[in-house]
């Protein structure tokens, strides 16, 4: 029996097409910016130990991400086997972070792959939620011992008091802890708003949330430190602290990739230094490796899951 919706195929390699090329584009864009020349110099000026440890910190990253979306679908009601949950996450972050928008480019691609394998779209919506909550508690975590053991640093960047450093630190790390009461006293509670259920996480669920949110950010920041490192002796602290802040800022702005926002980084840091070789460097590993890895793995995956649904129509016709 065929498919009473044949257009819907067709439109699931459409969008992952475009996707693709859209991240090809992004990746163009990035390395347009320098001469050939000075890609090869900066990334050959990396010692391979730094360019391995940075490799080994975007890999921890991008599996507490995995992480995210485990969590977040149990959360949802709808579990699923750890594989599928890592595929969906890797292919969905891998491209979102370059595109940008992410709540919208990689809940897309979620919704794509989620939806095949029995999720509403409520559900879906409710694990694009959860994850998100992650990132926030993870970066108020990071951020708060970040301000609490730099402050001087934070107060030099901000240009606020060393009093108000350490209140804003001290909210940051309140923030967490007040989310794991409200989940001993209404883990399991619906609540509604504007006519949504939300539920709010159990316990179980939050502590892991919030435990993998920061070793997120942390490794992060680890590989972001592993570039700077080639260049200049930066504590890591310093670098993480930056990091957040300058991470906030781009999620505000849904810059692609963190155009900008990490040159901005690295640029304090390093007032006097060239920032190439650290920028590149970072970019390769975290943003544009994994961009490649993730358009290969989409549209590979259309063509499977979209056999296999046929195949397995074909069976019970």
């Amino acid at each position: 029996m065929r498919s009473r919706h044949p257009y819907r195929r067709y439109l699931g390699y459409a969008l992952a097409v475009a996707a693709v090329l859209f991240a090809a584009f992004l990746l163009y864009r990035t390395l347009s910016q320098y001469k050939w020349e000075e890609v090869v110099a900066a990334v050959t000026s990396v010692s391979l130990e730094r360019l391995l440890f940075a490799l080994g910190f975007t890999a921890a990253s991008y599996l507490c991400l995995t992480g995210f979306d485990w969590l977040a679908l149990r959360y949802a009601g709808h579990p699923l086997s750890y594989p599928r949950a890592a595929l969906a996450s890797f292919t969905s972050l891998s491209l979102g972070h370059n595109i940008g928008l992410a709540a919208l480019s990689s809940g897309a691609i979620r919704y794509r792959f989620y939806s095949r394998w029995g999720l509403g779209g409520e559900e879906v919506a409710k694990v694009i939620v959860f994850c998100g909550a992650t990132v926030g508690l993870g970066l108020s975590v990071l951020g708060g011992v970040g301000l609490l053991t730099n402050a001087a640093l934070a107060e030099e960047v901000i240009g606020i008091s060393p009093a108000l450093v350490y209140f804003i630190g001290a909210c940051c790390i309140a923030v967490p802890a007040f989310y794991l009461l409200l989940s001993c006293i209404f883990g399991g509670r619906a609540v509604e708003i504007r006519g949504r259920r939300l539920e709010m996480p159990n316990f179980r669920l939050a502590l892991p949330q919030i435990v993998i949110g920061t070793l997120n950010f942390a490794f992060v920041a680890g590989a972001l430190h592993q570039a700077i490192s080639a260049l200049a002796d930066v504590p890591y602290l310093e670098v993480a602290a930056v990091y957040v802040s300058a991470n906030v800022a781009t999620l505000i702005t849904h810059a692609p990739g963190g155009l900008g926002v990490i040159e901005s980084v690295v640029l304090y840091l390093l007032p006097n230094d060239n920032l190439i070789g650290a920028v590149l460097v970072f970019r390769f590993v975290y943003f544009l490796l994994p961009l490649v890895l993730g358009g290969i793995l989409l549209i590979s995956s259309e063509a499977l899951l979209s056999d296999g649904r046929r195949e397995r129509a074909s069976g019970a016709a």
